[in-house]
């Protein structure tokens, strides 16, 4: 599956919900998922690792669906002129 793929599965699947939320409550989770991931990385076990990836990757799609931004317009940065 290729980002834009995932970004639209994601706003398939859970778009409404996520909307409903609301951008500051979705901000607040995807904060919360990547100190998850912070402690899986810390003292985790592997498949803890990759759970929490995946769930900071989640809230992150979600987050730029809500916000109107194309995940691979955002990482084309990183290809075309790397910080």
């Amino acid at each position: 599956m290729d980002f834009k793929e995932f970004q639209d599965h994601i706003e398939e699947t859970y778009g409404e919900s996520d909307r409903e939320r609301g951008i500051p409550m979705s901000v607040a989770w995807l904060a919360e998922e990547v100190g998850e991931l912070a402690q899986a990385i810390r003292k985790g076990t592997h498949e803890q690792r990759v759970h929490e990836f995946g769930d900071v990757l989640a809230w992150t799609f979600s987050l730029a669906n809500q916000v109107g931004v194309d995940i691979e317009e955002a990482i084309q940065r990183y290809i075309d002129s790397p910080p």
